[in-house]
């Protein structure tokens, strides 16, 4: 729980949250002001937006953390959507060029309009994505699945000579200029071999399963909540309330 993950001496007001220094004092209003870095919050709304990202972390729905929080939903959502444009301003520092092995893809999120399916399907976020193998997965919401936008984001995201992996979409067919450029036919793949997109398609199970606990996520929202899953998917091996934490401290968490 959160209470073992924060140590007491930051919700007794001893040390700051922000730079990890003894020296606070105590305002007016209540607040704590801390002599070295000169933040100033509230250790009662520093308890809530911790435990809300507690919730967050342990992927609890808005709605239901704000029940079982008893905390304005209105509330929870919008620190919900702040957690999320931290993690995508963060995503965007620590990117570096996907090089190696290279799995290349598009999927669709949303939208249950009954019609076409598949490239091309009726009010869906059309998804980009790249996925370092043994490494970390790249996406992007997209405006079409047109070779001039796919090959954008490759040449901007991958390195060049890279070994990449894609269908025979023919969206695909100048990536062998950009490096060496291996097509999968999913009904001849067998055995053990590499000439696969496994680890993509694996990624989009990954995300979809996850959102379907959202009951319709507003299509201007979707880049956050994809971001949401890349960052989840590639810390999975990491402490990822720690990384929330320090990511969110640095604007997010504990507004005034």
């Amino acid at each position: 729980m959160l209470s073992k993950r924060v140590p007491d001496n930051i919700f007794n007001g001893k040390k700051c949250f922000y730079c990890g220094k003894y020296g606070l004092y105590k305002l007016a209003d209540g607040r704590k002001k801390c002599r070295h870095c000169r933040r100033a919050y509230s250790l009662h709304k520093l308890r809530r937006d911790l435990e809300i990202l507690y919730y967050f972390y342990i992927e609890v729905s808005a709605l239901k953390a704000a029940k079982e929080l008893s905390v304005p939903y209105r509330t929870v959502h919008a620190r919900y959507m702040d957690f999320r444009m931290s993690i995508m301003a963060h995503l965007d520092q620590e990117f570096v060029k996907l090089a190696g092995q290279l799995e290349l893809d598009e999927t669709y999120f949303g939208g249950k309009r009954k019609g076409k399916r598949g490239r091309g399907a009726f009010n869906k976020a059309i998804v980009f994505g790249i996925l370092e193998r043994n490494g970390k997965v790249y996406t992007k919401v997209v405006i079409n699945v047109k070779a001039k936008t796919l090959m954008g984001e490759i040449k901007k995201k991958s390195v060049k000579g890279s070994v990449f992996y894609t269908d025979y979409f023919k969206s695909y067919k100048s990536l062998k200029q950009f490096g060496k450029h291996n097509k999968i036919n999913h009904g001849y793949t067998f055995g053990k071999s590499h000439n696969h997109i496994n680890g993509i398609e694996g990624f989009w199970s990954y995300a979809k399963e996850r959102f379907h606990k959202y009951h319709g996520i507003n299509m201007v929202n979707y880049p956050f909540y994809l971001k949401e899953m890349e960052f989840r998917f590639n810390h999975r091996n990491e402490d990822v309330f720690k990384l929330l934490v320090n990511i969110t401290k640095g604007g997010n968490l504990v507004r005034k």
